[in-house]
């Protein structure tokens, strides 16, 4: 008989510190029980066990990953975002498959075309600024993200449905903005539709637009087919499965939601803590500088994706403060034992991507931002788990990790920014993210005097 799994608070106010102050709940937990532990928290049926073990992760995720399935279905709190028929909430050979139609547009030479499109809309973006003009990161790079989606997976460019998209995008996630109206998602019984006013009421008038919005399109792309087009909707349009049949109008618009949402908001918070991280620890700036300045003339992207200190930045950015706090859930189906403690069927658990990152015996001084701990180290997929792991490992990690270093090189080596103040940026939940309370306040200088060179980021 194994250990049982220890508990924290099973109070209700417990459960309410897991929404308004999630980083506070898993840190105070973290320092009694440095392995596991079961929380009572809203959502995913109630109670789940947070992991942050690498050797147990490998262990749910691929030695005995057949005893620890990830159910679509037990990610119900996803279901008023993103729909009941995309990727996240499929199980089975009904995700296999999916997972298969989509994977190769997020990958090879798709790769490169995506490049141009992200230097050119950040470049778009930060165009419109007047010296010393104040911004919002988390604002701009949403903007930057939201761009690049639209045009990446909708195929839309600068167009009136394109525009209307974008601001009603923009506005709906918003709604979910600060921990208290992030509550809306935990708790059904708040779901409640009080008028447009009313944050429920008003979330739901925006996604109705949004939607009457992509069936148009949807509609508009069957009437008038064509088959030079190479955004993901319209590869999603024209793929099949094993048995012939296509995707469904309401399945096309579950996976454009999906897609929509776990590759611009994500992202867009990533951008933000980089600018932030970049220019709070000068140093960082002017190894990263350098490195940009050193780039011999090129219109490759995956070489400038490739450079070593650009790359060790990213990823400390993705550590530090992981976007995502917990990975996928799986679901017990079998009594079992990991690092010696019980798991019993039916419990829920999940690796917990923000503890992980913060294992003093993985990551010395696991508070500081040093990027040189990635030019020094190799860390395993249990270690550094931004994307998730297993069969449920995030689709657009490619993508992802691409636009952010290409958005994050192309503003540095053209645009001279600094943090509007000295104050330090600390996280909080934004609906099931981890996102910079104030957004990281900065102030566009100017174009950055640097001999041009022609580049590719130039």
């Amino acid at each position: 008989m194994g250990k049982t799994i220890p508990k924290i608070g099973q109070h209700f106010f417990k459960k309410l510190q897991w929404i308004i102050d999630p980083v506070n709940y898993m840190e105070t937990a973290f320092k009694d029980y440095p392995e596991l532990f079961l929380g009572k928290i809203s959502g995913f049926g109630g109670q789940m066990v947070f992991v942050h073990n690498p050797e147990a992760l490998q262990q749910i995720l691929v030695t005995d990953r057949d005893n620890f399935p990830a159910l679509g279905r037990d990610n119900g709190i996803l279901r008023p975002l993103l729909g009941s028929q995309g990727i996240v909430m499929l199980d089975g050979d009904r995700h296999k498959n999916r997972r298969k139609l989509l994977l190769p547009p997020f990958h090879g030479e798709r790769m490169q075309a995506y490049g141009k499109l992200i230097c050119d809309i950040t470049q778009e973006v930060f165009r419109e600024f007047a010296p010393n003009q104040p911004f919002t990161a988390r604002k701009i790079c949403q903007d930057i993200s939201l761009q690049v989606i639209l045009e990446a997976v909708y195929g839309l460019k600068d167009t009136p449905r394109s525009q209307k998209l974008r601001q009603l995008i923009a506005k709906m996630t918003d709604v979910f903005s600060s921990p208290l109206t992030s509550a809306f998602l935990f708790f059904p019984w708040l779901q409640k539709d009080l008028g447009a006013w009313s944050p429920w009421g008003n979330f739901l008038r925006q996604q109705k637009a949004i939607d009457e919005a992509i069936y148009a399109e949807i509609e508009e792309r069957k009437a008038n087919p064509d088959d030079s087009r190479q955004d993901i909707l319209s590869l999603l349009m024209s793929a099949t499965d094993e048995a012939g049949n296509s995707l469904t109008v309401s399945e096309l618009r579950d996976e454009l939601m999906t897609l929509m949402f776990a590759g611009h908001e994500t992202t867009a918070t990533a951008m933000s803590w980089a600018l932030y991280w970049i220019h709070h620890l000068p140093e960082v700036k002017r190894k990263l500088l350098a490195e940009l300045d050193s780039l011999e003339d090129s219109t490759d992207f995956m070489a400038i994706a490739k450079l070593p200190y650009l790359n060790a930045v990213c990823q400390e950015t993705l550590r530090i403060y992981p976007v995502g706090m917990l990975t996928f859930p799986r679901v017990v189906q079998e009594a079992t034992e990991v690092l010696g403690y019980e798991f019993k069927p039916g419990q829920v658990i999940a690796g917990c991507i923000y503890l992980m990152h913060r294992r003093e015996d993985i990551y010395p001084e696991p508070k500081q931002f040093k990027p040189e701990r990635f030019l020094e180290r190799q860390f395993s997929p249990y270690e550094f788990i931004t994307f998730g792991g297993g069969s449920r490992r995030c689709i657009g990690e490619a993508l992802a990790q691409f636009e952010l270093k290409l958005a994050i090189a192309t503003i540095l080596k053209n645009y001279d920014l600094a943090l509007a103040n000295n104050k330090a940026e600390f996280p909080q939940r934004r609906g099931v993210t981890l996102a910079p309370a104030k957004g990281v306040k900065m102030t566009f200088k100017g174009v950055r005097a640097v001999k041009r060179q022609n580049m590719a980021i130039a």
